[in-house]
């Protein structure tokens, strides 16, 4: 059930969406690469791990297309060094997937639009009771 709800939003969170500006055209965000798949099923692999940390609060979506750690209280002392390593890894693979998507496209220029486009994508995709950044403040949705 995790894995299908994630394969749902990682495919929503790709479907190609324009990116304008500078009369550069529109990149397509659901171009495969080998280096694509490989973060694509790395960050579905730990999502069944950082879902139970969205529900709780301790994680949240940020506008640039990364989680943060939200409410370091509400994962026990015990565990806040695995949860740090899961951000971690996340983040990294996040901004590979970025980074790949844009390269794939001919334009590493492109980075940062389709950055801000999956945050944006991210967040509206969101769980209710999840919880995201806008305008630099935390928000449950």
């Amino acid at each position: 059930m995790i894995n299908r709800f994630y394969n749902v939003l990682l495919f929503m969170a790709l479907a190609l969406l324009p990116l304008t500006g500078q009369g550069q055209g529109q990149a397509n965000l659901e171009i495969n690469t080998p280096a694509i798949a490989n973060i694509k099923q790395s960050m579905q692999n730990r999502h069944a791990q950082l879902v139970e940390h969205y529900n709780s609060g301790a994680v949240g979506l940020t506008q640039d297309g990364m989680i943060a750690l939200r409410d370091a209280n509400a994962v026990p002392l015990a565990k806040r060094q695995a949860i740090n390593t899961l951000i971690s890894g996340e983040n990294q693979d996040r901004a590979a997937l970025y980074r790949e998507i844009a390269r794939a496209n001919n334009h590493p220029e492109w980075e940062s639009k389709i950055r801000s486009t999956f945050g944006q994508r991210w967040i509206n995709l969101a769980r209710p009771g999840w919880w995201y950044q806008a305008g630099g403040a935390w928000k449950q949705k």
